[in-house]
């Protein structure tokens, strides 16, 4: 049988951009594993990552809205496939990797918190050594998950600086990552704004007209502007970046999603009692630690980590709703229970 991973592997050296990550060259693995006829390193990290139980929980998983009434807000997953599909375009359109640049997509939410990040700013009041999601997600693919038995996913060290370097004032050390990083702000800054009008937070006439001059007036037209604005202002370059122009009028959007969506009163109409929950959970489990999950104190009992941390794990990891069920069981006598 002709290796198919060797041929794809070449594929990429003869064809891909200089600039491109190669994997046949990649940094490799914690600990090193024999490789698969089939797919390439990146190929097997995005699989590994489809199938792991914290990317099935993103999607129930706030993404601004919390519990929002209607089926067609989004939740974290479906904000990383649009940030996989605004990701992978570029990436192909650039002749840059785009197995490495779908899995650092994927993954780079792992470790988002239930309730959105309402949930991230509690954790990050409340833990002594503070909370980020990205680097709770590196976690999570590191350590929190299981494969074979053995902690962690053993990704390549490609997709795990990718997920670690996606937010805005980090450095992904490849193209890849840097595409993720843009794909995301430009995924959420119109995903966001799809919803915030769905939801009547804001209403057209709020946005300065020179947004929708410049960078569109329908959800789509936006998304392709900054898109192809990124494929051009990046060809044959060992970066990543938008135009001037429209870096400005993008950065000028998202700041008035701050003012007025993600700051504002209606949209964060419940963040004070998310806010109690996850305190209240974080609370009880400080004080009846031996009561946390079996999986939870078997980190414990087999690492040397401090207690506040593995509770941190624990309630990153939960779903908005599971949340709600562990307070409602933790503190709501049954009878009161619907």
């Amino acid at each position: 049988m002709v290796n198919i991973r060797e041929r794809y592997e070449q594929f990429e050296i003869d064809y891909l951009s200089p600039h491109a990550a190669k994997s046949r060259f990649s940094k490799g693995r914690k600990v090193p594993e024999e490789s698969c006829e089939i797919r390439t390193e990146y190929q097997r990290d995005r699989d590994r990552i489809i199938h792991s139980k914290s990317f099935r929980r993103l999607k129930h998983k706030t993404q601004v809205f919390l519990s929002p009434e209607g089926d067609h807000y989004r939740t974290r997953l479906t904000h990383t496939l649009e940030v996989s599909q605004i990701s992978r375009t570029i990436a192909r359109s650039l002749n840059l990797n785009e197995d490495l640049t779908e899995a650092i997509a994927l993954g780079h939410d792992l470790g988002h918190t239930p309730f959105g990040h309402t949930g991230e700013k509690i954790l990050n009041e409340i833990c002594e050594e503070g909370f980020k999601h990205n680097e709770q997600s590196l976690r999570v693919v590191e350590f929190l998950e299981l494969r074979n038995g053995n902690r962690g996913l053993n990704l390549t060290f490609e997709v795990r600086d990718g997920i670690l370097n996606h937010p805005l004032s980090y450095n992904p050390s490849t193209l890849e990552g840097q595409i993720v990083s843009i794909s995301d702000r430009i995924a959420y800054i119109n995903h966001d704004i799809d919803d915030a009008l769905r939801a009547d937070i804001i209403k057209s006439g709020q946005m300065p007209d020179i947004f929708f001059k410049t960078l569109g007036y329908t959800h789509g037209q936006r998304i392709n502007t900054m898109i192809t604005d990124v494929i051009k202002s990046s060809m044959d370059k060992n970066k990543i970046t938008m135009s001037e122009e429209i870096a400005h009028y993008t950065k000028e959007l998202r700041d008035f999603l701050f003012k007025n969506v993600y700051y504002n009163k209606t949209a964060k109409s419940e963040e004070d009692k998310t806010k109690f929950i996850i305190e209240k959970i974080f609370e009880y489990y400080t004080k009846n630690f031996e009561l946390l999950p079996d999986f939870y104190l078997q980190i414990y009992n087999e690492n040397n980590l401090a207690k506040n941390v593995i509770i941190k794990d624990y309630i990153a990891g939960m779903t908005d709703r599971y949340a709600m069920k562990v307070f409602e069981d933790l503190y709501i006598p049954k009878p009161w229970r619907q």
